[in-house]
């Protein structure tokens, strides 16, 4: 027994020093790798802090001359920006006062329009032809649209002129096109409804019949009708 134990001691014996031996190796591996990782934190670390230290050198606060110069140029915009809204306002003063009365004379243009319908009914009317109320009835109506129209040339409100003149599309509005060769293509040879002016501006176009030329098919059926006359 008592070599048993002697044994087993020995056996422990021989068995702790490789546990002391294995454990240095590992602190002195850890130590190692502490100050081979630290060293370069370290000099990140301050390789920051040298750059922040520089970037607020680089930021230099403004010197009176150059606050002065950057307020000067800030009351200069404001002039300017105040300046332009002057005169925005102004335009809009001025347009409203010579264009104020717009939709009212637009609307306004529906008297003439009913004038003009009602004589275009007298007119037509079977029992009124070639009587003394007719005559009487339409000079009435000619007095009044001329009267309306002379009050609205007073005001700067023209009625535009039409007939026998190029298309302008500023100013007319082509309804129908009619055939006509004695007129050149494009040409006001009916007015539907007459436009009118306020100073400078459209207030309503004039609708209108222009002319263009007569086609080819019926060019050759208007030739054979005179060929068979003929014959």
């Amino acid at each position: 027994m008592e070599k048993e134990e002697n044994q087993n001691t020995t056996t422990k014996n021989h068995q702790e020093p490789e546990k002391e031996t294995a454990n240095p190796e590992e602190n002195i591996d850890s130590e190692n790798k502490k100050e081979t990782a630290n060293p370069e934190e370290n000099i990140d670390s301050e390789n920051k802090k040298e750059t922040a230290q520089e970037a607020k050198e680089e930021i230099k606060e403004p010197t009176p001359e150059e606050k002065i110069a950057e307020l000067e140029d800030k009351v200069v915009r404001t002039f300017a920006e105040m300046e332009n809204q002057r005169r925005r306002f102004e335009k809009e003063k001025d347009e409203a006062f010579e264009y104020g009365g717009y939709s009212f004379a637009k609307e306004a243009l529906n008297l003439i329009d009913n004038l003009e319908r009602s004589k275009q009914v007298l007119e037509t009317d079977e029992k009124l032809k070639d009587t003394e109320a007719l005559k009487k009835s339409l000079e009435h109506l000619d007095i009044i649209k001329n009267d309306t129209i002379s009050i609205f040339e007073k005001n700067n409100i023209k009625p535009i002129e039409s007939l026998n003149k190029k298309l302008d599309p500023n100013f007319h509005q082509a309804m129908m096109e009619i055939e006509d060769d004695s007129k050149e293509p494009g040409t006001i040879i009916q007015e539907i409804q007459k436009g009118f002016t306020i100073k400078d501006r459209l207030l309503r176009p004039s609708l209108v019949g222009v002319s263009k030329k007569t086609s080819k098919k019926e060019e050759k059926t208007k030739e054979n009708i005179e060929n068979k006359e003929d014959k």
